[in-house]
């Protein structure tokens, strides 16, 4: 039997992973680099994006398969379901931003937690790279390369970075499926709670989106990372996580919450936004338990959700949380992001 996830197995399983809450939405706006593929490909790479919006019954389900070391044994499959609202925050046509907000259970009173984001960008400048132990790069995308493509960048719960991959969208009838070069990522938290004896993952990450929903699927190399960016695999694991389309009885709960936090998480963004457009790379320091960082950071939006912070007191305070925790390649962390 599929369980569903707890808040507790959430937090350990999840915090790795068409409509929008905004009524003023401003137009869509082509790409001034659109001719590089016809305007039809390009709404065609906008509506396979836009689709993954929605109310979703969420399959979750990670198996090793490979050993790569000799005497390595497989860990547990790690299978479970969710309830998982998808929004689309953000729409300036070249760039689309969809938030996930997970439900605890099906029940009027579920309580909602903020889950993974994912920003999708019409022929980016750059992405970042995470390089193993904390370290993400920021990567300038040369413009032979990025013609056509799309970035999809992902963002843990507190909006901390996880990783990118940039390719074109293929369509094939009723189809649409992307899939990247090969790219490294922090643990997921299920493993990162339990398991030491790996430091990243190298994954192939592919989108398919189809008419009844959409698939993530994952090819992942769990590697053992050294000091200097050495790395030896470890295992192969394959991830496959499932949104089948449902009409989700309380997806309110998602939007009540997004509605009285989302002025607090659009200053999160822009904190993390600022420092992939004008730094070459930073460390973020976090425990597996999200002690110094995700949890603080999260605690702060659920105190103005409940109306026992403002959006500014609990700004302020997450503030001087991240200024502590992020190191800007050794620089003090005192740029535009961080006033």
């Amino acid at each position: 039997m599929l369980s569903r996830l707890s808040l507790t197995a959430i937090l350990a399983f999840g915090l790795t992973a068409c409509t929008t809450l905004q009524s003023d939405q401003a137009p869509v706006a082509q790409s001034a680099a659109v001719d590089e593929r016809s305007e039809a490909d390009f709404q065609r790479d906008r509506e396979a994006i836009l689709a993954m919006a929605g109310e979703y019954d969420v399959t979750f389900d990670f198996r090793e398969v490979v050993a790569l070391q000799d005497g390595y044994e497989f860990a547990d499959d790690k299978r479970t379901g969710a309830w998982e609202v998808v929004r689309v925050i953000e729409d300036h046509g070249d760039v689309i931003v969809m938030q996930h907000l997970l439900l605890t259970s099906e029940d009027d009173d579920a309580m909602v937690i903020k889950h993974w984001r994912q920003d999708w960008e019409y022929q980016p400048e750059r992405i970042m790279a995470f390089r193993g132990h904390d370290n993400w790069d920021m990567v300038d995308i040369p413009a032979a390369e990025a013609a056509g493509a799309w970035s999809q960048s992902v963002y843990q719960v507190d909006d901390s970075p996880r990783y990118a991959g940039l390719a074109r969208w293929e369509h094939d009838g009723t189809i649409s499926t992307w899939e990247p070069e090969t790219s490294w990522r922090p643990l997921p938290r299920r493993d990162d709670t339990t398991r030491s004896d790996y430091h990243a993952i190298e994954a192939v990450n592919r989108h398919v989106v189809t008419p009844w929903g959409w698939v993530h699927e994952q090819d992942n190399t769990k590697l053992v990372v050294d000091a200097n960016g050495g790395h030896t695999p470890l295992v192969r694991e394959v991830g496959v996580n499932t949104y089948i389309r449902t009409d989700l009885p309380n997806d309110a709960n998602a939007d009540e919450y997004w509605a009285a936090t989302e002025e607090y998480w659009a200053l999160v963004r822009d904190y993390w936004d600022d420092l992939e457009a004008h730094s070459e790379g930073f460390h973020v320091e976090d425990d597996a338990e999200g002690t110094l960082l995700y949890g603080p950071v999260l605690n702060a939006s659920m105190r103005i959700h409940f109306g026992a912070e403002t959006t500014e007191e609990a700004w302020a305070e997450t503030r001087e949380l991240l200024n502590a925790q992020v190191d800007i390649h050794g620089a003090p962390a005192q740029m535009a992001a961080a006033e």
